[in-house]
């Protein structure tokens, strides 16, 4: 149980450290929208097997609730299993069976899902491969008011441990075994149906420029010389492919940076283009060539290519209709630990697809990937192994000859 401070706010175990921002507990935030969250995404992932296990956690201080997800896509097969519980009883990284213990910052993270109805369970200790890398800020406004007020950090890594699914178990094994994960905190975009309801609202006005693309990889390989590489970046564009600051969730134009080891040679990343193929009649990636360029103006090559078809986000609880009683990771679903899961074949896309509130999404396809990666340095240097890869590609994008809105 925890403890109370004067003011009858609960106090938690983050407490203790000389870490505060503000005058009250840590578990009360100076912003009081409801949309204000601080949580963690993980990926451990195997193009070989063409397998992506994702999970995450969120807190939602300003409505007391925490809620996470796992899930795990085997060539399409995708079974997600949802949590939630209210926050402040027991401020922890921990809901019912899933949780995760940090034992080495940014070095060695252990992701633990016991035993459940839902059938899937794992212990997995996620190894950071190179040092986190903290994207410039993420900002975007409607008329005047921020709706994205964000910082996010990326790392990339290895995976140790275990996965079970029903009665089949699967060894994770590092380097074969890659790893993703963000840590996110701030304002994210309005979402359904803790948003502002429109109805009430002046018509919504073009502010900034928009995103139409973001290609996003992190990624770890291994070299011909036993060196690993790993890394992260992200290219965004607007529907007439311009890099330029945009009025978006993910509004800087480009960013990223390599890791030969854990620090042994770092690369900053200032530019990057792409040539993408395409599945045809569909926006789904059949493969990617990425010309980066770094501090030095050196050119690094990569190819990406897609182990599998990309796992769907619609599941994992974050927008209205994830639930089964319409709601959100953000909504209230009962007192104690709720649970529940589900499972669909997303093998082929675009699929038809409805969520639990009745919205339909007709032709859905998925938008993150376990891809094959290939680098090659400005000196010849190549490594190989794996990503994960991230393609949004919204609305018009005449560089591709997408020019419908769908």
């Amino acid at each position: 149980m925890a403890d109370v401070s004067q003011s009858g706010i609960p106090l938690s175990p983050y407490d203790e450290l000389p870490v505060h921002q503000t005058t009250r507990p840590l578990s009360v935030v100076a912003n009081t929208d409801p949309g204000f969250d601080d949580g963690y995404f993980f990926g451990a992932f195997c193009a070989e097997l063409s397998t992506f296990l994702f999970c995450g956690l969120r807190v939602n201080p300003n409505t007391d609730l925490v809620g996470g997800y796992v899930g795990l896509n085997r060539n399409g097969r995708q079974r997600t299993v949802r949590f939630s519980r209210t926050w402040r009883e027991l401020c922890d990284t921990r809901i019912g069976p899933f949780g995760f213990r940090i034992v080495e910052p940014y070095r060695e993270i252990v992701l633990t899902l016991d035993q459940n109805a839902s059938g899937l369970a794992m212990e997995l200790h996620w190894l950071g491969l190179s040092p986190a890398y903290t994207e410039a800020h993420h900002l975007a406004t409607h008329r005047g008011r921020p709706t994205t007020d964000q910082t996010r950090y990326v790392q990339a890594g290895t995976v140790a441990g275990w996965i079970s699914l029903d009665d089949e178990r699967i060894e994770v094994e590092p380097r074969r075994w890659w790893g993703s994960r963000d840590h996110a905190w701030g304002l994210y975009f309005e979402r359904p149906p803790l948003a502002p309801d429109g109805r009430w609202l002046p018509p919504r006005a073009a502010e900034g420029v928009p995103r139409a693309l973001r290609f996003w990889t992190l990624f770890g390989a291994t070299g011909d010389d036993g060196t690993t590489l790993s890394g992260f970046y992200a290219i965004h564009e607007d529907p007439d492919g311009r890099q330029v600051p945009m009025n978006d969730t993910f509004g800087t134009p480009f960013e990223g940076r390599f890791a030969v080891g854990w620090d042994d040679e770092v690369v900053d990343l200032v530019a990057g283009r792409h040539e993408l193929t395409f599945v045809p009649g569909t926006r789904l990636i059949a493969a990617a060539r990425i010309v980066l360029t770094d501090a030095a103006d050196g050119e690094w090559v990569q190819t990406v290519r897609p182990a599998g078809p990309p796992w769907v986000t619609s599941t994992i609880g974050y927008q209205a209709g994830s639930w089964r009683d319409g709601g959100s990771m953000r909504t209230y679903h009962g007192p104690g630990v709720s649970l529940e899961f589900d499972e669909f074949d997303f093998s082929v896309q675009p699929v038809d697809h409805e969520l639990y509130d009745g919205t339909k999404q007709p032709g859905l396809i998925g938008k993150e990937y376990v891809s094959e990666v290939v680098t090659t340095a400005p000196d010849g240097r190549t490594w190989t192994g794996a990503g994960h890869t991230e393609l949004f590609l919204d609305g018009r994008f005449s560089p591709y000859g997408f020019e419908s809105q769908a």
